[in-house]
């Protein structure tokens, strides 16, 4: 129970102020303020912001359930999880917080929630390939090896037959 408050506090605290809160100031700052117009295109944003957020959560409720850990770095998962989302992407937390500042853009149509999005994914790939990967190697060993060189960093794909299913096992 202790997990899933945490994992659930982290979730909103980290990814909710990246996701949410910066995008809120970014938007009153620049004053812009949504028409209330809902095109197709606001209606797509919605949808990408809408699944986003999915994948933010379910990574965190598969870091508590499978993972044994949460998303917090003092409390990570003890178990190496690559099931579910995780077949498809090596960082769908992430790819889930840049679909909903992707579609937020679209939503209110802000070209400086893009920056602040390009921005933000350039910290999270520096902060991934410095520490967290290798973090991830020392680890989870052979099994995050295996997972890394059928897995893609970014831009989902659909798993190779066999090799993820190794490396879940490991």
């Amino acid at each position: 129970m202790r997990r899933a408050i945490e994992a659930i506090v982290a979730t909103i605290a980290v990814p909710g102020t990246a996701v949410f809160l910066v995008p809120y100031l970014i938007l009153v700052r620049t004053r812009q303020v949504s028409s209330g117009h809902v095109g197709v295109l606001e209606a797509f944003g919605l949808g990408i912001a809408l699944v986003g957020a999915g994948m933010v959560m379910w990574v965190s409720y598969a870091f508590v359930t499978r993972g044994k850990g949460t998303p917090v770095p003092i409390d990570p998962p003890r178990r190496f999880v690559a099931d579910g989302l995780f077949r498809y992407v090596r960082n769908p937390m992430y790819v889930g917080a840049l679909l909903v500042l992707l579609g937020e853009a679209l939503l209110f149509r802000s070209t400086w929630i893009v920056l602040y999005a390009a921005g933000l994914w350039l910290l999270l790939h520096t902060f991934l390939v410095l520490f967290e990967e290798p973090q991830l190697r020392r680890r989870f060993g052979g099994s995050y090896s295996i997972y890394v060189a059928s897995t893609p960093r970014w831009i989902p794909h659909l798993p190779r037959p066999g090799r993820v299913t190794r490396a879940t096992r490991k």
